[in-house]
């Protein structure tokens, strides 16, 4: 019979670093005070246990953030809509985003570690540049969007962690406040864009010094 247990005990081991990570970045006062070590002990493995699954302290933060990303990238990979693919792009967009505020809300800790990891910048993060390349595609069927990847950064910079953090915490925005102060920005961004495709109304139209 082949030998089981010790998958059995990666997999409990790999819960129990992601139960023990979420819950030190959750009440940490900065991300960067959370070690392996502390991760470790916390979980009841050797820090050597984690070096091996995870490679580094980035990597397991990486895997983690994946890992509680995944129901969210699923959805917008091959879900219903509004995340899914089939949606009109001016419906998808806002929804996409939507979605991605409120998991950095509820993620906001584990979204600022693993930002703040980073080679020397959280733009060359794969998980940054999926959500990017989506967006900039979906900006890209929008009729009069010619800068659809500069929009889509802008668009992607409204859900950075440390401004969702700095709003929550900080500013004491509520939940709702920010989501609906999103989707205007969103939905001005949008509307700029298709704008743009038919040009300043004139006279002849009702525009500028045309009648009303």
């Amino acid at each position: 019979m082949t030998e089981r247990s010790p998958r059995k005990d990666a997999t409990r081991n790999r819960a129990a670093v992601f139960a023990a990570a979420d819950d030190l970045f959750a009440h940490c006062r900065s991300p960067e005070d959370v070690t392996m070590a502390d991760i470790a002990a916390a979980a009841g493995v050797g820090k050597g246990t984690l070096f091996r699954a995870f490679g580094d302290r980035t990597g397991l933060i990486g895997a983690l953030y994946a890992a509680r990303l995944e129901p969210l990238a699923n959805a917008a990979l091959a879900g219903p809509p509004p995340l899914g693919p089939g949606t009109p792009p001016l419906r998808r967009v806002p929804a996409l985003l939507d979605a991605l505020l409120c998991f950095k809300l509820d993620n906001r800790h584990l979204a600022l570690a693993l930002e703040g990891t980073g080679a020397d910048s959280p733009y060359r993060a794969a998980h940054y540049e999926r959500w990017h390349t989506l967006l900039r595609d979906l900006l890209a069927e929008v009729p009069g969007t010619a800068d659809a990847g500069f929009t889509a950064h802008a668009l992607l910079a409204a859900t950075r962690a440390d401004l969702v953090a700095h709003l929550a915490g900080d500013e004491a925005v509520s939940r709702e406040e920010l989501r609906e102060q999103l989707a205007e920005f969103t939905a001005g961004v949008l509307d700029a864009r298709t704008r743009t495709r038919t040009g300043p109304r004139t006279r002849a139209d009702g525009g500028p010094g045309g009648e009303r």
